[in-house]
């Protein structure tokens, strides 16, 4: 039993080394960006579409109305940003069902990535849409003495999104080996299932968590939407 995927090592070279969460990481990064182009390869504008191309529409414009709820204004502005983050990390809780695969969202260097994706992505937002002297303004709200706080604020929420995503995964796979071990033939069927649902699950909290703070930092300076405030409460 492996409690991260960082311990499987499949090829190393001296200091070099590749272990299952960066051969598993690419993997599914090339199975999306290969299903991606497979599926918008032949587009249609008419009635007559393919079962993918339902699928699709039905995912985007799903993720799209969430943004939108959420409080941003300009959802499609965000839809590749949060798409991605909620493709991948539902994609690697769905491989599961393969025999031998590792979801690399069960490693902390994976999740720390994806946070700091979310660190760096909120910012960028907050700038393009205030400005950079409005959205750093907001660091100093309501006095300056709260800039330091602020700043570890952003920090404490970029390192709580890593370890949540992380421990979620991570404790489904080692209840699931456990099991495995005591009664093979049992539970680990209703707990994969389990799995897959938890997994969707942590896929939605994360790119929905990342889209509040995202929503935040677009609202710098500026009055909060109805609905945000709804979803704030």
């Amino acid at each position: 039993m492996h409690l991260s995927p960082d311990e499987i090592i499949l090829w190393q070279f001296g200091l070099f080394k590749i272990n299952a969460t960066i051969a598993y990481t690419w993997l599914l990064m090339g199975v999306l960006v290969i299903g991606s182009k497979l599926v918008t390869r032949k587009l249609s504008m008419g009635l007559q579409r393919t079962r993918w191309q339902n699928l699709l529409e039905i995912l985007v414009t799903g993720i799209q109305q969430q943004i939108a709820e959420v409080g941003l204004h300009q959802p499609r502005k965000y839809l590749g940003f949060v798409g991605t983050l909620f493709l991948f990390v539902a994609s690697a809780a769905l491989f599961t069902v393969i025999p031998g695969y590792e979801p690399p969202t069960g490693s902390l260097s994976t999740t720390a990535a994806l946070a700091i994706c979310v660190f760096v992505a909120v910012p960028m937002f907050g700038i393009a849409e205030s400005g950079i002297v409005e959205y750093f303004r907001e660091y100093l709200q309501p006095t300056v003495i709260m800039l330091p706080f602020n700043i570890i604020s952003e920090l404490s929420r970029t390192l709580a999104l890593a370890v949540r995503l992380f421990g979620n995964m991570m404790s489904g796979a080692m209840i699931l080996a456990i099991l495995l071990t005591i009664t093979p033939y049992i539970f680990p069927i209703a707990l994969s299932v389990l799995g897959l649902l938890t997994g969707m699950v942590q896929a939605y909290i994360f790119s929905i968590l990342a889209t509040v703070y995202i929503a935040a930092a677009t609202r710098t300076g500026k009055p909060a939407p109805k609905s945000a405030k709804t979803q704030a409460t």
